[in-house]
């Protein structure tokens, strides 16, 4: 039996199989030159998503992930996801589940929103801070500072 996906769920598919093979170009090209990305550390527009993508695949050196759960319609899609790897800044284990929310717009990602629970993130990939401040807006905010700044330094050696 053959089903008919709807294109945006093609979409998502082909976004999610990109960044599960490290393709950092193809996972881009599925977004909207105008999109906004959000997710407890980053909230970015247009082409600093894509370089946030690029980052991540090019640095995650034993990332795996894998996608399920997918949905789409004309306007809006969801997406379940799982991301294994290992924390740079601390080389703590990470098993990273998120849930994604989707906006399209001219066939393209418009808004991507990932949510996943910060706490529990925070203890596998900080160790006992994030145990101990994990849930507190203080650690979100830091983490958020050093999200950003890690991608403005992937961002100025790109040149």
């Amino acid at each position: 039996m053959v089903m008919n996906l709807h294109s945006h769920t093609a979409l998502i598919t082909r976004f999610y199989s990109a960044f599960a093979n490290r393709d950092w170009a193809t996972m881009a090209a599925c977004y909207h030159p105008e999109v906004h990305f959000t997710d407890p550390a980053f909230d970015l527009h247009g082409p600093r998503a894509a370089h946030m993508w690029r980052m991540l695949c090019t640095q995650g050196k034993d990332l795996r992930l894998t996608f399920s759960d997918l949905y789409a319609d004309d306007k809006t899609g969801s997406a379940h996801w799982e991301a294994r790897y290992t924390f740079s800044k601390t080389g703590r284990n990470v098993v990273n589940r998120i849930d994604a929310k989707f906006e399209f717009r001219d066939g393209l990602i418009y808004r991507h929103v990932d949510r996943f629970d910060f706490w529990r993130w925070s203890r596998q990939a900080l160790g006992a801070p994030g145990v101990l401040l994990g849930w507190s807006p203080f650690l979100r905010g830091q983490v958020q500072k050093q999200a950003a700044r890690s991608l403005d330094s992937f961002v100025a050696k790109l040149g």
